[in-house]
């Protein structure tokens, strides 16, 4: 039988399918803009870069279902744990969480505040303007990607901080996330 809420154990498939799927989503998005630093414009970044809005979109809303269902499963949520590194990943999973919101934020902020419509899917969510909000296009510009680098850089020590837990104190943090009992 399916999990699907969270446990003090482990993290039920909701949980999961978000994590993942989120993680998915990211990795396309950091390879992209990697690759766009990297290589300029080419057409192996345009595949990547293309679909960056869209993608990040998709982000946009599902951190939202993410932290809606973060917060209802608060008090069955594996712990975190004690003392100061049970607070370092509280703290952590706090600023991924906040910053999985601010990003996406900033470019939705651009976008409203551009002259051309902004329709994910082909869903207009933003109306063109007949004149750009400069003070949004401008935090957009100047937070968006810089704050995105952030982000990749937390995820990075999010991966370690697994691979720490898994391979050096194998304490079945990983295996709650993948739905196995600790």
């Amino acid at each position: 039988m399916i999990q699907w809420r969270d446990t003090p154990q482990r993290y039920g498939a909701i949980s999961r399918a978000l994590h993942w799927g989120m993680a998915a989503l990211l990795l396309w998005q950091f390879v992209g803009m990697g690759l766009r630093v990297m290589l300029g414009r080419t057409p192996l970044v345009s595949f990547f870069v293309g679909s960056h809005t869209t993608v990040g979109f998709t982000l946009a809303v599902l951190i939202m279902l993410r932290g809606i269902w973060a917060l209802m499963n608060l008090r069955n949520r594996p712990p975190h744990g004690a003392g100061l590194l049970g607070f370092a990943a509280w703290a952590g999973h706090l600023a991924l969480y906040l910053l999985m919101a601010v990003v996406p934020g900033f470019a939705l902020l651009r976008a409203w505040g551009q002259e051309r419509a902004f329709a994910p899917y082909g869903i207009e969510i933003f109306p063109p303007r007949e004149a750009p909000v400069s003070w949004a296009v401008e935090a957009g510009h100047m937070f968006h990607g810089e704050l995105a680098w952030v982000l990749g850089a937390l995820i990075l020590g999010h991966i370690v901080m697994v691979a720490v837990h898994t391979g050096l104190w194998r304490d079945g943090t990983f295996a709650r996330m993948a739905g196995r009992r600790g």
